[in-house]
């Protein structure tokens, strides 16, 4: 027979587990998957350019290409250019292209690394890995279409040819400079 004190264990042990399940649930309600149609979660981040802490929700009624990368990262090197070509393309227009860097490594580094490149749109730092963290990253590079409402519009893993024409009429749609074809009354 089990005595008093083991059966206590077990109601505590019990009354434990429950309590854990409880705020799991309560908790599961905050963590919500980011994906297209997702609210774009806010963030801060440093811009390495002017050393001002710079939050998304400062871009908020634009399109933004949110990208996050690092200088290590040879995917994030190799779309690079494309996106500068984007930003060009787009930028007169309304596109704003917003770059985390994600490197741990003094933002003097990464601004170096960028103006040898040749890169002339946002570029930030985010040391802390939140960012990763409220994007729920499985890797770098990743980026994010935001529409002028904050909503993610699509979420691409990997790198990409940011310039191609599918991208082009993505973020042009989004910028109201594309023509979706003749419209009947």
């Amino acid at each position: 027979m089990a005595s008093r004190g083991q059966w206590i264990a077990v109601g505590l042990i019990v009354a434990a587990l429950a309590a854990a399940v409880i705020a799991g649930m309560s908790l599961s309600a905050d963590i919500r998957p980011i994906r297209p149609g997702s609210e774009a979660p806010d963030f801060e981040a440093v811009n390495i350019v002017t050393g001002d802490t710079i939050a998304l929700s400062d871009y908020r009624g634009e399109v933004v290409l949110l990208n996050l990368w690092a200088t290590w990262c040879a995917p994030c090197e190799q779309e690079m250019p494309a996106m500068q070509r984007l930003h060009e393309l787009l930028g007169p227009q309304g596109l704003r292209i917003v770059a985390v860097s994600v490197d741990a490594m003094d933002p003097d580094q990464v601004l170096e690394w960028t103006r040898q490149r040749g890169l002339t749109f946002d570029i930030l730092q985010d040391r802390t890995g939140r960012i990763e963290r409220a994007y729920q990253t499985t890797g770098l590079p990743e980026s994010f279409i935001i529409d002028r409402n904050g909503v993610i519009t699509r979420k691409e893993i990997s790198s990409r040819e940011w310039d191609d024409q599918a991208y082009l009429d993505i973020c042009g749609r989004l910028l109201g400079s594309v023509d979706d074809g003749p419209t009947t009354p």
